[in-house]
């Protein structure tokens, strides 16, 4: 089964995004357990956070100097909400 796409998101209070895929599901990924090292600890500002955005026609989700979540990652374990 192909994994739906990201139709949008929105990053959310507490390090947490929430997703829509094509499919019609709605889905929120806690983003925190990635927010560690000089590369992804820029994560942990609530302003560059918010930076994020969906790429690759919505295979992913970047922020805005390109770091990302692994495509399959932002669907199996983020939790329907």
């Amino acid at each position: 089964m192909a994994q739906p796409a990201v139709a949008s998101v929105r990053p959310a209070e507490g390090h947490r995004l929430l997703l829509e895929f094509d499919n019609g599901e709605s889905r929120q990924l806690d983003v925190k357990p990635y927010i560690r090292g000089s590369w992804y600890g820029r994560l942990a500002d609530p302003a560059y956070f918010s930076t994020a955005h969906v790429v690759d026609g919505g295979r992913t989700v970047a922020w805005a100097d390109g770091q990302d979540i692994a495509p399959h990652e932002l669907y199996e374990l983020s939790v329907s909400v």
